[in-house]
């Protein structure tokens, strides 16, 4: 059994945005429900110990936060900012630390990340994910999903090799093909990213689904429950958003199992 660990669940600027004062800032700000730091989860399972899902600028933070003094694999579904830039600091640990990371992801990210940091591979070993990889009991595939005027990244699913249970982690995504859909259908979990509840900017300025879109996908691929992640400051957790039973809005230390 994996726990997932959501140790982020805001988007790119995080909640509160440091330049806005409205009221679920003002209110992530006094340190409220709505306080959201950048996308990242934690999974443990006793079968392959711990990793993590993206490393982004609040990293140490959360790792702080946790009570964690280190983790040496983490898988990166894109090489934007607010999912990669702790990637410097959680090698500086493994430097101190006299261990070697391990960071998983398709090698056109890989690539994206050492243009950026090319230190990073003193410390840190890049394996570039090409076939589905095993971690304990799960298989894991990636795959790339449009990411509107972001580009692309990559979703990861994990199957269980006995038995069969699935869940996916797909953060950053709009406006998916046919293709990219397939691996979601029927999964026993989903972690989805939606930004805004519906979001009033052109389609082609965006870059996540909203609410209103994900729950019109969700009817089409039918996962058992699913969290929405990657929130913007137009989600105020304290509002009811009369969301099916099964669908919820993920929150800083929620854990779920899977």
């Amino acid at each position: 059994m994996t726990t997932i660990n959501f140790w982020g669940t805001g988007d790119s600027m995080g909640v509160p945005r440091v330049y806005c004062s409205c009221d679920v800032c003002e209110e992530a700000r006094s340190g409220g429900v709505n306080r959201r730091r950048r996308p990242l989860v934690h999974l443990a399972d006793p079968s392959f110990g711990e990793m993590l899902i993206d490393c982004g600028p609040d990293w140490r933070e959360q790792m702080e936060m946790a009570g964690s003094r280190f983790i040496d694999r983490i898988l990166v579904t894109h090489a934007h900012f607010d999912h990669i830039a702790g990637l410097a600091e959680w090698a500086d640990a493994c430097r101190w630390l006299e261990r070697r990371g391990e960071a998983y992801a398709r090698a056109d990210v890989i690539q994206d990340i050492l243009t950026r940091y090319p230190w990073l591979e003193r410390n840190v070993r890049f394996v570039p994910l090409e076939d589905t990889v095993t971690f304990g009991d799960w298989h894991v595939d990636s795959w790339l999903v449009n990411h509107g005027k972001n580009g692309y990244s990559y979703a990861f699913k994990f199957t269980h090799a006995a038995d069969g249970r699935t869940w996916a982690y797909c953060s950053d995504s709009i406006a998916l093909t046919a293709e990219q859909r397939e691996p979601l259908f029927g999964l026993d979990l989903l972690v989805l990213g939606t930004s805004f509840y519906e979001e009033p900017y052109p389609i082609e300025t965006r870059s996540l689904y909203d609410v209103k879109e994900a729950l019109e996908l969700l009817e089409e691929l039918k996962p058992r429950r699913t969290w929405f992640t990657h929130m913007s400051h137009d989600i105020d957790l304290r509002r009811q958003y009369a969301l099916p039973e099964n669908i919820a809005f993920a929150f800083s230390g929620l854990q779920v199992t899977v």
